[in-house]
């Protein structure tokens, strides 16, 4: 495989793994730093891309906060709940007058016309307990809230199944890159093996004087570079595992073996067709249910120009004494209440007019973007339908490129075998065999990338 095209590959995959792991990365820094404790032993982990999966659902830092944000949103539901129920109150006080207020009095009352007698009226200690019940009796915007509970949560549990489907494409993407380059591995290794017994052989003839020291050097050379690309690709294998136990959210130290097998004929039989429906992408389902919550708020503002109802009870003790006894007898004097409130909107300089139209535009925002949804899904499936297709084609020819480049070096190898053929046919042979082989897997990988994409696009993935 080109050195060059698969190191890109694996940088856009590393891209694509650190842009999905970024918070993961920074809240796992600063929770680790407190705690030092010993890691746990590694764990060995056999997984096909189906486990793979299931396990990023399960351990994956992106998935697991969708998740918290999902039970967020059912404490927000209860809290919006427990506007509608009975609101109770208690109250303890306990008050020293350390100076009675004093009120002057018209001398007349005690026969002193034309003077203002002093008088302190109350007494030292003054405590008092009690409770209130205050209950909404009508709220539009209460019983408003109450309806979009649900449509709140399903709007969580969307973006839930969202998280979970962006790490399945790139999931997909890495573990068949993954099971591409052992291939390759496996065939590098086959070349390797080929050109060691190359080597020998130009090496006795030299011994024997039917070959020049040249050679020798080339086919030294040869085998020097298949061994360079076998480090290269091996050290592009290790950096795809890291990049996918990121995505998983598995810890480094631990090991994965996949399990998968991946042949040409799983790439050319899948089947390509134009039967997919919208609501098959999350993406469509999330719009639709933020429409609804759309019309949710343009209803619970018009509810804000109806009347709004609450009762009020409350019960209450109260002691008035000079000497601080909270259990004299006969100090203590109950009063208790029932309160009915109506609150009648009049004119709230349009406050509430604004809020209605800013809901309206949101709502037909959500609509123009749902239109915009339903293109771009059509043009997702049709671009992957010509992608997928011409990527069939690609790898069809390379594979037959690649027969055919094995077919002239085996040809040529028997040809110097034979003392037939020179040493610098034999190297082109092996330089054409080794960017046929190239070009085969890349096509093979842009083929599954191909149909990954295809089965995204129809939101069967």
């Amino acid at each position: 495989m080109n050195r060059k095209s698969d190191k890109l590959r694996w940088l856009i995959s590393g891209a694509l793994a650190l842009g999905l792991v970024n918070t993961q990365a920074q809240q796992g820094s600063a929770a680790q730093q407190p705690r030092q404790q010993a890691a746990p032993a590694p764990q060995v982990y056999s997984f096909s891309i189906k486990e793979a999966i299931d396990y990023s659902a399960k351990n994956s830092t992106l998935v697991k906060n969708a998740l918290l944000d999902y039970k967020i949103q059912e404490q927000s539901n209860r809290a919006t709940v427990s506007q509608a129920l009975p609101q109770v109150t208690g109250s303890l006080g306990l008050t020293d007058n350390l100076q009675i207020p004093t009120t002057l009095i018209p001398g007349e009352f005690i026969q002193q016309p034309g003077t203002f007698v002093p008088l302190k009226f109350g007494l030292q200690y003054n405590a008092n307990y009690g409770i209130t019940l205050k209950q909404v009796l009508f709220d539009g915007q209460v019983f408003v809230g109450l309806q979009a509970r649900q449509a709140a949560l399903d709007l969580y549990t969307k973006r839930v199944d969202i998280t979970n489907q962006l790490l399945r494409v790139n999931i997909y993407k890495i573990y068949y890159q993954l099971l591409v380059s052992k291939s390759q591995i496996e065939m590098i290794d086959a070349n390797i093996a080929r050109q060691q017994e190359l080597l020998h052989n130009s090496t006795e003839l030299f011994k024997n004087g039917f070959a020049e020291k040249l050679d020798v050097d080339k086919a030294s050379v040869q085998l020097s570079n298949l061994q360079t690309d076998k480090i290269q690709t091996d050290l592009n294998i290790a950096n795809g595992y890291l990049g996918l136990k990121i995505l998983m959210g598995m810890p480094a130290r631990d090991s994965l073996i996949l399990t998968d097998t991946l042949t040409y004929e799983m790439i050319r039989d899948a089947v390509l067709g134009d039967d997919y429906k919208y609501t098959d992408r999350n993406e469509y389902k999330l719009l639709q249910i933020n429409r609804q919550l759309n019309e949710f708020d343009v209803k619970r503002y018009r509810k804000m120009y109806i009347p709004t109802a609450s009762l009020t009870a409350n019960y209450a003790q109260n002691q008035f004494v000079n000497d601080f006894d909270l259990g004299k007898k006969g100090s203590w004097f109950p009063s208790s209440y029932v309160g009915l409130n109506i609150s009648v909107p009049i004119f709230d300089g349009f406050y509430k007019d604004a809020n209605i139209k800013q809901a309206k535009y949101r709502l037909q925002q959500t609509n123009n973007n749902i239109d915009s949804l339903t293109l771009r899904i059509d043009n997702d499936v049709r671009q992957a339908q010509i992608g997928f297709t011409a990527a069939l084609a690609t790898l069809d020819n390379q594979k037959k490129n690649m027969e055919l480049a094995q077919s002239v070096y085996d040809q040529t190898r028997k040809k110097y075998d034979q003392g037939l053929g020179s040493n610098t046919e034999i190297t082109s042979a092996l330089a054409d065999q080794k960017s046929a082989q190239a070009n085969y897997f890349n096509a093979l990988y842009n083929a599954i990338v191909a149909k990954i994409d295809y089965q995204n696009a129809i939101g069967k993935l």
